[in-house]
């Protein structure tokens, strides 16, 4: 057995890093395409870069609302295209949950084709074996890129299932009579789909074959409540994963590490800063996961803020994620001097498998805001079992948290990204 991620020569990557990073900066100098015109804004001078790190120190961070502002002003797809339209031949976009505003990307079949080989490294990290493994992708499919790059992928070395359009009932049903060996979905899908086996569905789990769960699209994937909670239901390991739409699939998990997140450096530039100063973070410490895409160049992000927060971790020469996801930088709340993360209120609903579903709800009392947990529960005994989660709650926040029992079947289910966290408006 191996102990992680291959080793890797650091000195060797930067330099490869840089090849590939002063092609896209030369190329896009000359244009007056988002970052042609930035470049000439930043009054930068692209032949004074001589190394990745003099790019990081002269070149500034872009947001997300950079991008926005550039796809308002030229709509629909703004200028950041390093080709004409007409060479594009792929279309996704963004979920819009941070935002409440999504945005089209599109790609080139070059750039598509780097992000289906950075999913195929996602299969290979998990153990999945060519010709034997049958991935069964319980999803329907949309514009969301991670779906359709994982798909692709997958479709290249493995028999893949669809179901798109299917119920939860008859995936199940699916996943026992083709035989699938491997689950991906969202972590909320995959818990979802797992409470169903046995008795409510009518698939015993003596007839799934099922060993493996990739999951993306949230932070569940790497908190330890969730996965084990998957793990019971499914009796298989989980393997989480992340990317965006915006740069595409960045990160794995190897069967020896789990939890730990291997960022795909060969295909991006990857930088953990505090997101106060910008300054890199030591090892052990937590910042904001800043990305520059390297081989997907039709559509390229230099610096671009994630708004992922993350620990780094170095090992073996790899930049790792230790923990994953551990949430979103813009995501904290602070209740009455408390921070609290979405993350961490899910680490401690997970430790009660009689909840079904949940919601968050926050409102302002008095200038301040205040949080109530809205639960689902299967079973008689609703009210020892909320005094037993606000107790959890008071122990783990050092606050208290009341908790309130919602009517079967009320809360929304979701196949997709989860929204469990409401802002009630103020009366």
């Amino acid at each position: 057995m191996s102990d992680g991620p291959p080793l890797i020569d650091r000195v060797r990557l930067r330099s490869n890093q840089w090849r590939k990073l002063r092609s896209i900066v030369l190329n896009l100098a000359t244009t007056d395409s988002f970052y042609g015109k930035k470049i000439r804004e930043w009054e930068l001078k692209v032949s004074r870069l001589n190394r990745v790190d003099d790019f990081i120190a002269q070149v500034p961070f872009t947001t997300k609302a950079d991008i926005q502002a550039d796809r308002v002003a030229h709509p629909p797809f703004g200028t950041n295209l390093t080709r004409a339209i007409s060479q594009y031949t792929r279309f996704c976009q963004t979920s819009g949950t941070s935002t409440g505003v999504p945005m089209a990307w599109v790609d080139t079949p070059e750039s598509w084709d780097a992000m289906l080989k950075c999913w195929q490294r996602v299969f290979d990290a998990a153990g999945l074996v060519k010709g034997r493994d049958r991935i069964f992708f319980a999803f329907s499919f949309g514009p969301f890129l991670g779906f359709w790059t994982a798909y692709e992928a997958a479709a290249k070395d493995y028999l893949i299932i669809p179901t798109g359009g299917m119920s939860s009932q008859a995936r199940l049903e699916a996943m026992a009579r083709y035989g699938a060996t491997v689950l991906c979905c969202t972590p909320t899908y995959a818990l979802r789909l797992g409470e169903l086996i046995g008795s409510l569905s009518g698939v015993d789990r003596t007839s799934l074959r099922i060993n493996k769960i990739i999951v993306a699209g949230e932070t569940g994937g790497s908190v330890p409540e969730v996965r084990k909670r998957l793990e019971e239901l499914w009796q298989a390991r989980v393997f989480d994963h992340h990317g965006m739409t915006e740069v595409g699939p960045v990160s794995y998990e190897t069967e020896d590490m789990p939890r730990d997140l291997v960022v795909m450096e060969e295909s991006y530039l990857a930088e953990i800063v505090d997101p106060k100063t910008g300054v890199e973070v030591e090892d052990g410490q937590h910042g904001e996961l800043i990305l520059s895409t390297l081989d997907r160049t039709a559509c390229p992000l230099l610096r671009y803020r994630t708004g992922d927060w993350v620990k780094k971790k170095t090992h073996r020469g790899r930049l790792m994620l230790e923990g994953g996801i551990l949430s979103r930088v813009d995501d904290m709340v602070v209740v009455r001097g408390v921070n609290i993360y979405p993350s961490a209120v899910e680490a401690v609903v997970r430790q009660f498998p009689e909840v079904v579903e949940y919601m968050v709800e926050q409102r302002k009392v008095d200038a301040m805001d205040e949080i109530e947990l809205v639960v689902e529960i299967s079973g008689n005994a609703a009210k020892p079992l909320i005094k037993r989660l606000e107790a959890k709650l008071k122990d783990t926040f050092s606050l208290r948290i009341s908790v309130r029992l919602a009517e079967p079947d009320s809360l929304p289910r979701h196949e997709f990204k989860a929204k469990r966290w409401r802002i009630i408006p103020a009366e």
